[in-house]
């Protein structure tokens, strides 16, 4: 059964730098389009970052331009570099399958951007 293990999270200055790392397995995961979701206390999971099998690429407006999505399918991770963050940014970071195929969530990773 598919698990996902996020990690890298942590806290961070406005304006500094962070990776996220996602571990996935028990799937073949090189067939699917991975994504980084994230929710903020009180508020709905949204989808910030895409990347498809194919290596295309698509970001939520909120974050375009500063976030980064990379896969290694050797490796069966996926990762988001993070920069210029925000304090908007706050929230727990999941990976998953893109939405068509969402497998069961991890733990995540908490990100916190404050000075």
């Amino acid at each position: 059964q598919v698990q996902f293990v996020e990690s890298g999270g942590g806290l961070v200055q406005p304006g500094g730098s962070l990776r996220l790392s996602c571990a996935a397995s028990g799937s073949i995961f090189s067939i699917y389009a991975m994504g980084w979701y994230r929710q903020a206390p009180g508020k709905q999971r949204e989808l910030v970052a895409l990347i498809t099998r194919g290596g295309n690429t698509n970001y939520a407006d909120s974050v375009k331009g500063r976030f980064n999505i990379s896969r290694d399918n050797a490796k069966k991770l996926v990762y988001l570099q993070m920069n210029s963050l925000k304090p908007e940014d706050t929230a727990v970071y999941y990976c998953n399958r893109g939405g068509s195929s969402l497998a069961s969530w991890g733990q995540g990773t908490q990100v916190t951007v404050s000075s």
